[in-house]
């Protein structure tokens, strides 16, 4: 049977602190204890429980507020920044217009010579 950390029983002779009272404390302490064993892993299954109810809670409440933004008829950030360029574009637009200088692609109007 080995010791802890996987060394065996003559190589952990050899070692410096084999007479040593900690590891005859640690060579006692690994007997298994049965009721030890199942409080560990009813703990154990109680963080995994913990942490899948943290899971679907965080999944519902994306959801809840996806349904929330839908309601209110809100629009993504890509739609705005396209829509800002369209009017920014027809700003330019109408600003040239409004100067009276002829547009680049504009027919020129037909003179009377």
């Amino acid at each position: 049977m080995g010791v802890a950390g996987g060394a065996s029983r003559s190589a952990c002779a050899r070692s410096p602190f084999a007479s040593s009272p900690f590891l005859r404390y640690k060579r006692a302490m690994q007997t298994q204890n049965p009721f030890l064993d199942e409080m560990a892993k009813l703990t154990q299954a109680a963080m995994g429980l913990a942490q899948a109810a943290g899971e679907e809670a965080k999944t519902a409440l994306r959801a809840q507020s996806d349904r929330w933004a839908a309601d209110l008829d809100l629009i993504r950030r890509e739609e705005f920044e396209a829509l800002k360029a369209e009017v920014a574009s027809l700003r330019a637009q109408i600003a040239v217009l409004r100067s009276g200088a002829p547009q680049a692609g504009a027919p020129e109007p037909a003179t009377d010579a």
